[in-house]
């Protein structure tokens, strides 16, 4: 998904610009029968938050699981169905595809190679890149900040302000090119023969592109791949045993939930397809990855809490710039009178997932979870996600656990 229901940045959408934090920061279609929420907490038991898993199920969304770590400890649940036709509740710590939220664990291994001195964060990307001809204004700062200009090979808007299309990867079309495998290089130079969005620098657009650049720099830098420094820097050091890079495989392994996509075929009938398979190649860096509410937990408490990056960086990281609320990976967010600010960072591929990833500035509370649905090309009750998310956070970040 991304800024428009025509777009695919892999994340829920959010249109509008995200209030700041930066003071505070830098100061510290439903199943028949779908079931009610099934909870299990390591203290006492939370209403709020049952309520609140079980309000994206209301809302049409076939499966959620939800985890809370916070003061009063952990908190897990689940509402609604696994796959559809069935009555096995989704598993609470069942594995999906994460989406967009692979940007701030590929955000965290750039910033880490600028902390061993290996990459100058405000250095021309093409130094280290010179195969793409990239403009040398564009720096790593840029790609991690989107804020290069390049265009996103999923579609985007163009410096006139016109919708264009780029690889398939939303609707019938996407569908239909599901299981194909990209090189990340075939995405970059897609991205490339579109021409820039803006002068480096000048503005700030959500592109899939500067990730997948971004990865490639961890690979040229290191000389090894991806998915080997993810392990190496991140998931090893942290335990995060239900996290991986795919790469061109499309099944989700173990324990999980169904997405689907529903359209209306030649004849006039509609088709509901299964699409737990798929190939995340065509996010590469950007939107690749199958985690847990377990693993996306772990990880952010220990980025936010300073377990993986020098204070130095981490608030460079933090820090947003003021059209996007985005800083370097991740969001910052004000979740009204209240309510602590929140960094995040929500993901989906391009249908019928999506997840949740917020924590404190300190990293002691966070709130991770998943949901599928029966998506279309209307986007289905995808439209109600960023509702339904800002309500249940506020449940864990807000003293008046503002219910909307």
């Amino acid at each position: 998904m991304g800024e428009s229901p025509h777009t695919v940045n892999s994340r829920i959408p959010r249109r509008a610009a995200v209030t700041m934090v930066t003071a505070a920061l830098l100061a510290g279609v439903t199943a028949p029968g779908v079931a009610a929420a099934d909870t299990r907490a390591a203290g006492q038991d939370r209403p709020e938050l049952r309520k609140a898993t079980q309000a994206f199920v209301d809302a049409g969304f076939t499966g959620v699981q939800v985890r809370v770590n916070d003061e009063r400890g952990e908190w897990v649940g689940s509402a609604g169905v696994r796959e559809l036709g069935g009555a096995a509740k989704p598993p609470v710590n069942g594995r999906f595809w994460a989406g967009s939220n692979v940007k701030t664990f590929v955000a965290t291994l750039v910033l880490q190679l600028v902390a061993e001195g290996r990459i100058g964060l405000d250095a021309p990307v093409a130094d280290h890149l010179p195969r793409f001809g990239l403009d040398r204004r564009i720096t790593v700062r840029m790609l991690l900040q989107h804020t290069s200009g390049l265009f996103s090979y999923t579609g985007g808007f163009g410096p006139d302000g016109k919708w264009v299309p780029g690889l398939p990867s939303a609707g019938k079309e996407w569908l239909d090119n599901r299981f194909r495998s990209y090189r990340p290089e075939e995405l970059v130079r897609f991205a490339l023969s579109k021409g820039p969005v803006f002068a480096p620098g000048a503005d700030q657009d959500y592109s899939n592109t500067n990730y997948t650049l971004a990865m490639l720099l961890v690979e040229k830098v290191t000389g090894r791949s991806y998915a080997e420094e993810m392990k190496r820097r991140v998931l090893r050091p942290l335990g995060l045993t239900g996290t991986v890079v795919p790469g061109y495989r499309t099944r989700l392994p173990g324990p999980h939930s169904h997405g689907y996509y529903r359209y209306q075929d030649a004849t006039g009938q509609w088709k509901v397809v299964d699409i737990s398979r798929q190939n995340l190649s065509l996010l590469a860096g950007a939107g690749d990855l199958i985690s847990t509410t377990r693993d996306l937990h772990r990880f952010f408490s220990a980025l936010n809490g300073g377990g993986l990056l020098p204070p130095k960086l981490l608030t460079e990281m933090r820090t947003p710039h003021p059209k996007m609320g985005y800083g370097l990976g991740m969001f910052v967010q004000n979740l009204g009178p209240g309510c602590a600010p929140v960094l995040r960072h929500n993901g989906s591929p391009p249908h019928g997932y999506g997840a949740l990833m917020y924590s404190s500035l300190d990293g002691r509370k966070t709130v991770t979870g998943a949901v599928t649905w029966v998506d279309e090309a209307t986007r289905g009750p995808a439209k109600d996600f960023e509702k339904l998310a800002d309500n249940l956070v506020k449940q864990v970040f807000c003293d008046g656990r503002t219910a909307g």
